[in-house]
């Protein structure tokens, strides 16, 4: 059974997409670029940039790995629990 997801949360998800996407670009650019002098991009400029890039990937799928593991471990515990208050004694 597929999931319905509402235009107002397709909106909202492609909201917060957005924001995290300017927060990461501007935190990298301003990590990474120093010289305004050329209109070229710098080859550390450009490895910089995308070291930030990978750093914030890894990281966000740190955290997601976390979070379900996090999660798993709750519905466990909620299932163990429940499983122990629904035997008789």
């Amino acid at each position: 059974m597929a999931v319905q997801v509402s235009e107002s949360d397709q909106i909202k998800q492609f909201k917060e997409f957005l924001g995290t996407y300017n927060k990461v670009t501007e935190n990298c650019f301003m990590d990474c670029v120093k010289d305004f002098t050329t209109r070229e991009v710098k080859p550390e400029e450009s490895s910089c940039s995308e070291s930030c890039l990978q750093k914030y990937l890894k990281m966000t799928q740190r955290i997601s790995m976390r979070f379900q593991e996090y999660h798993i471990q709750q519905n466990e515990a909620l299932a163990a629990k429940a499983g122990l208050l629904g035997q008789p004694r």
